[in-house]
């Protein structure tokens, strides 16, 4: 069939990109905020609408559709643009607000739910695409820490307003509150952001996406609910990685047969893909152990509200677009390797700090590893993505921005099962015999050597982050030619 595929972006004038990048911060923002806002309202959508079992899965089925769909929507925006897949997933998130909004039910809520980690899938890549696209590698760095600084705010903005809403309006305005900010970054991007296409004959991989899709979603659903719904060594614990693992495979063999797969296979051998990869794969591990963890100590460990211990995490978040928005001056100077292996250190000494704290620690010993790690991320993760783009051809920009936010997704799945087993062991341990614990009502005593044993975990995997600086090559293709073959290699000293 005959399509499109993106070549170039053209903004026009340089006044324009300031509307395209607000545009895409507003977007991210609302992606951003909403896979925090619901946390504080569950009680209130529960009270409604019932399925107290089942409220886990408004988390789990946004992060599935959200992480299997990003490598397919990469490999679309390099055959369409960027354009028709940003406003297509605006159009989908805005969609299942709508819809999320005006749920009867608790089975409802979920579906319309996954219609909004769809949306999410394309609108978080395609923003970090569309950046690379209208900015020079100079000037990425800055613009990664103004989008970073979008996820710090939402970080805390997201469940305040959630327990605003719920406690003084209605749970429902916290996907309602979407649709205006929705339409009026979906009418910009419209307006604003024009591309230059080239008309060429392409063959759309339908299997491989169907493979992918299938295989991922597999994938994910074992690792997110492996020991909560199963046991990992039940016959639906392992049958669930059988399945994953076989669809997968089927998905490699198709991709390497293919004339344009939707994830080429070239990326997996770059070094400089694999590093980036790797790195936002541990980031995206370590995460999960401070977002889910960190405010659960402060709270049941150290005795502090559920502001307060927000507060805790939120240092995190004010450190990683510190970060973002300085590495610039690094990898410009230093090169991405040094800076990546500069901001593994980081995250390792953040690490180390956690280790010491205790029931009689004072707050800011929580916090302050938290703000130590977040500068390790950002100069991990926002170097990480910039040398993904700049390594490819701009034809391969989305593939490359969509598998390094794919790895990231991935590895927050893994980090929900590793750590999430580590604390279920360390809670069953302290069980009475025949009976079970409500780890809302655990003791300090319970709390606190189980959530350790999730900051020792961390400083482990926190180790990992020096493996991938140490795999980034000394030099790497920088916004090359566009007539550079895919599959050549990075430059390497």
């Amino acid at each position: 069939m005959t399509d499109t595929e993106i070549t170039r972006a053209s903004v026009g004038l340089r006044s324009e990109r300031g509307p395209i990048l607000l545009a895409v911060m507003l977007s991210v923002g609302l992606v951003a905020i909403d896979s925090t806002i619901l946390a504080t309202a569950v009680p209130a959508v529960v009270d409604d609408l019932g399925g107290f079992t089942s409220f886990p899965w408004l988390f789990s089925i946004y992060l599935l559709a959200q992480a299997v769909s990003v490598p397919i929507y990469g490999k679309v925006a390099d055959l369409y643009g960027r354009k028709p897949v940003m406003l297509l997933g605006i159009g989908l998130f805005v969609l299942g607000s709508l819809l999320c909004g005006l749920a009867w039910s608790m089975p409802a809520l979920i579906v319309f739910r996954l219609v909004q980690g769809l949306g999410a899938g394309a609108v978080q890549p395609m923003g970090m695409t569309i950046v690379g696209d209208i900015y020079s590698l100079a000037e990425r760095a800055k613009v990664q820490g103004y989008i970073a600084s979008v996820w710090a705010a939402a970080s805390v903005i997201g469940p305040t307003l959630g327990g605003v809403f719920a406690d003084y309006l209605s749970w429902r305005w916290i996907f309602l509150v979407n649709l205006p900010l929705g339409i009026a970054a979906g009418w910009v991007m419209w307006r604003r952001f024009d591309e230059s296409v080239e008309r060429r004959k392409h063959s759309i991989d339908y299997l491989g996406a169907l493979l992918l899709a299938a295989g991922g979603t597999l994938l994910l659903l074992g690792l997110l609910e492996g020991g909560v719904r199963w046991g990992w060594d039940s016959p639906s614990g392992i049958g669930i990685f059988v399945a994953a693992v076989a669809l997968l495979a089927a998905f490699v063999a198709v991709e390497a047969r293919t004339a344009e797969p939707v994830l080429p296979l070239w990326i997996f051998r770059r070094r400089v893909l694999n590093a980036s990869n790797s790195g936002a794969f541990v980031v995206g591990v370590l995460m999960l152990g401070l977002t889910s963890y960190v405010p659960l100590y402060a709270q049941g460990v150290l005795g502090h509200g559920a502001l307060v211990a927000g507060l805790a995490l939120a240092s995190m978040t004010i450190g990683w677009p510190i970060a973002a928005t300085t590495s610039g001056r690094f990898y410009l100077t230093i090169g991405f390797r040094r800076t990546v292996l500069m901001g593994a250190l980081f995250v390792i000494a953040g690490a180390a700090l956690l280790l010491p704290v205790s029931a009689d620690s004072a707050l800011w010993q929580l916090a302050l590893p938290c703000f130590v790690m977040g500068i390790g991320f950002g100069y991990v993760a926002s170097p990480g993505v910039i040398v993904a783009q700049s390594s490819v051809e701009w034809q391969h920009r989305g593939v490359a921005t969509g598998t390094n936010m794919f790895a990231r997704s991935m590895g927050s799945a893994v980090g929900v099962a590793v750590f999430g087993a580590i604390v279920n062991s360390r809670v069953a341990d302290s069980a009475p015999a025949g009976g079970t614990l409500d780890l809302q009502h655990l003791s300090a005593g319970v709390l606190a050597p189980a959530i350790h044993a999730v900051f020792v975990c961390s400083a482990v995997v926190a180790l990992a982050l020096l493996l991938s600086g140490l795999l980034m090559p000394r030099r790497a293709l920088t916004d090359g030619p566009a007539g550079t073959p895919a599959d050549a290699p990075p430059v390497e000293a």
